[in-house]
This record gives structure tokens, sequence and C-alpha cells, in this order.
């Protein structure tokens, strides 16, 4: 199969389909395409287009196509939509998807959609999911699941299966409950098919399953589902009633939404934004961690000014060309430290005593540094510069390397213990720190070899 590729022809050509409307062949030419590809078209038409696309495809598809478009265009094409067509599109939904898409509207306009819904044990789901937090296991996972009575022969279990998969779009793991909703464990389609008729579930099911409460963070359940592969975790209360799944496809659109936030936080941008949101977003999300630059930038101001006396001296004027070289090596390291121990953190590999970190930092930094501090030397001696000024430079970088590197490890792991997201510690925040302290250490040592 070739994938599909939106090229300006085939978009001219939609186009102009939908300004003559002409319905069938448009419908014609995309009824073969997968919903992720018409969001792709979506997304490149005007909303009013977008909405003609979209009132021309199947129902069940055009659900799917809401959830996959840009969440802006998909803002401005539910405002186009009739309460009855939101209410529509959100039957065809899983709840976990129903929900995302009916949380984006006002909630006069929430209500008046959920009172267009017939199925009442529908309506209740979707209310109960939007009690919970968007990024907690409650807010990620689905309503609909297939699950199985303990008590129940395996004829039986055949029958309600079928009824309950018809509701249940991709069927990952068969649930074993007792009479109270309680989770027990699971069922393997293999000893389904291999057990006597009469037999009971209770005799078959398998005890160990994998779960998650429905108050766990999503990044833990993300943990969980990639150490142990699962397709699937079922999501129980504090007394283990099962009340949902959360599959792969929901943990993985998490994941990248949290790789976005974080790339954004470590960019120094302090809120979710994208490039075409308005001037006014842009400049909320930039300017704050801007403002910390300029103070980190005054703060340097003044210990320059705290060594004044440097400038005046014939020979060690010098030594003030070396402040950009000092600072940019500060804030290089610590950005590499802190992004090491972020990754770390996210990925749940950084355990063990601090202490030992603490050792192995020192000792990579000072290889670092006794490396970065040579080349000067050699660049000092083949310059003619004055040795004396050369070790200063030299030492000073291997110092400022160290703290900068200790600095870049332990500000993100004393933010993640503090429930802090550690994503900060890799941008203006560690940048700015390690330029005020590298230029304070450079010169307060060079003040203690040098004597000024």
């Amino acid at each position: 199969m070739t994938p599909f590729q939106l090229n300006d022809e085939l978009l001219a050509q939609i186009k102009r389909d939908i300004e003559q409307g002409n319905a069938l062949a448009l419908k014609k030419r995309t009824s073969e395409y997968h919903y992720a590809d018409l969001a792709e078209i979506v997304d490149e038409l005007s909303v009013e287009d977008g909405v003609y696309l979209i009132k021309l495809l199947d129902s069940e598809k055009t659900s799917d196509v809401l959830t996959e478009v840009d969440e802006d265009i998909r803002e401005g094409i539910l405002e186009l939509l009739s309460v009855k067509e939101i209410a529509e599109e959100i039957e065809e939904l899983d709840t976990d998807d129903a929900v995302d898409l009916i949380a984006e509207l006002p909630e006069s306009r929430q209500a008046e959609v959920l009172a267009e819904i017939e199925d009442a044990e529908r309506i209740q789901d979707i209310q109960e999911l939007l009690t919970y937090d968007e990024d907690s296991a409650g807010g990620l996972m689905a309503k609909e699941l297939v699950k199985v009575n303990e008590n129940w022969t395996i004829t039986k279990c055949v029958r309600e299966m079928r009824l309950q998969a018809s509701e249940v779009k991709r069927v990952h793991s068969i649930y074993v409950v007792d009479d109270n909703d309680v989770l027990l464990g699971r069922l393997s389609l293999k000893d389904l098919l291999t057990a006597k008729d009469k037999a009971k579930i209770k005799s078959v099911y398998i005890p160990k399953v994998d779960y998650v409460n429905v108050n766990e963070e999503g990044d833990e359940v993300a943990k969980l589902m990639a150490k142990y592969d699962l397709e699937a975790v079922p999501v129980v209360d504090d007394e283990k009633t099962l009340l949902g799944r959360i599959t792969i496809d929901d943990i993985v659109d998490f994941i990248k939404e949290e790789a976005d936030k974080d790339y954004q936080l470590a960019a120094g941008i302090a809120t979710d934004v994208e490039a075409d949101d308005s001037i006014l977003e842009l400049t909320r999300a930039r300017l704050p961690w801007l403002i910390l630059g300029l103070i980190g930038g005054l703060g340097s101001v003044f210990i320059l000014e705290g060594f004044e006396e440097v400038m005046l001296h014939p020979s060690y004027k010098t030594l003030f060309f070396f402040t950009p070289l000092i600072a940019a090596m500060a804030g290089n390291v610590g950005v590499q430290s802190s992004a090491i121990i972020v990754q770390g953190l996210a990925n749940d590999i950084v355990k063990g005593s601090l202490l030992n970190r603490l050792l192995k930092e020192v000792g990579l930094s000072l290889i670092n540094g006794l490396a970065l501090g040579g080349l000067l030397l050699l660049f000092g001696y083949f310059s003619g510069l004055d040795m004396a000024i050369s070790f200063t430079i030299a030492i000073s970088m291997l110092c400022v390397i160290v703290v900068s590197a200790l600095i870049g490890t332990f500000v993100p792991i004393i933010l993640d213990k503090n429930d802090i997201d550690p994503a900060i510690a890799t941008g203006p925040f560690i940048t700015t720190s390690n330029d005020i302290f590298g230029i304070f250490l450079f010169f307060y040592i060079a003040k203690i070899i040098l004597g000024f």
C-alpha cells in the first residue's frame, strides 16, 4: 500500500470540488481515504470548507476525523456544527475520545449536546470521565471493554462476549470480575477455546493482571505499559472495582503531548503554544523566561562591576575577553547534564544513591574540564598569551565545568522531588544560573591566583 501524500494538485482539486459544490465527485474521491488522511486534508482547508467535507462523510468516519484534526481547526468546526450534529459524532466515538471532544465545548453547549444523546448509560459514562483530571488514568481511560463474570460458564461467557464486543472497536484483553465488578484477572483466548462448555470461568482465568488506579498520573501509566509491553491496561478504583481501560494509542498520544510540553519548557516557553497562535498568546508564553534571562544578565553586570579593577589593570584586562567563553561553557555543560537527568527521570532510570551520582558527575566533569583546560593552555601558548593568565583561565574553566555539571544534575532532581516538572531545568533556568555562577567563579578564582 502506497502511503498517502497530500500534494498541491490534490488539495487544489478538492478545493475546486468544494467551490463548485461537486459533492458526488468529492465523496467518491475521498471515500477510500483513511480518517487520518482526511484529517490532514481538513487541516489545510478553511473552516467552512472543512465543515462542507466533513458533512459529506459517513458519520462513523467523520467522528474519527474530528479527533485527528488540529485542535484550533476542530474548535472552529465545532462552532459551525449544530448541537445535534455534534451529538451524532460523539455517539460514534469511544467514550475517551467523546470526552476529549465534548470538553472543548463551552459548558452551556456541553449540556445541550448531552441532552441530544439518547443512551442514558453513555451520558453517565461521559459525565463520569469529565470529572477526572485529563492527565490521570481516569482522564485517559475509555469505558468500552470486555469483561466476564467468574461464575459464568464458558458457553454463557462466549455469548456475553459477543454482545459486548460489538460495542468495542478493538478487543485487547478479556477481564474477569466478581459479582461486585472487582477485577480478579484476565482470560486467555486459548484457555477459553480449549475449556469445556460447562466449565466455570473461575477455573480457567489467569489471576495475574497489571492494572492502574484511576487517580494514577498519566506518566506512571506510560511507564507501566512501556515496561511490560502492554497494549491495554485496566483501570480500577481504590476498591479494585473495574472502571475502564487505557489502550496503547491513548498512551502514545499522551506521551507525545507531554514531550511537546517538555520541549517547550526546555526552550523557555511557559505554556503550550503553537506557531499559528496569536501574538498575545505567544508573548505570554515566551516573555516570562525572557524576563528571567534579563534578570540573569543584569546579575552578570553587577558581578562584573565587582571586579572592575581587573579592567583597569594593564596586565589582567585580557581576562574580560574570555568572559563570553566561560559563560557559554557553563551554560552548555549545565544544559547537557540537566538534559540527561531529565531524560532519565522521564524514563524512571535515575535511581540509587545521590552520593554515587555526585561522585560520578564530579569525575566526569573533571575529565571534561581537564581536557578543555589543556586545549586552552595550548591555545594560550601558540597565541602568545601570558602563561599565568592561560593557567588562570584553564583552572577557572575546570572549576566552572564541575559546578555547572552539579547544578545541571541536581536542580532537575530537586524539582522532581518537589513535584515540579524537571524539564524547566533544561532551558533558560539552567543557562542563566550557570552564566552567573560561571562569571563569578571565573573572576573570583582569577583574583585568588593572580592576586589583583
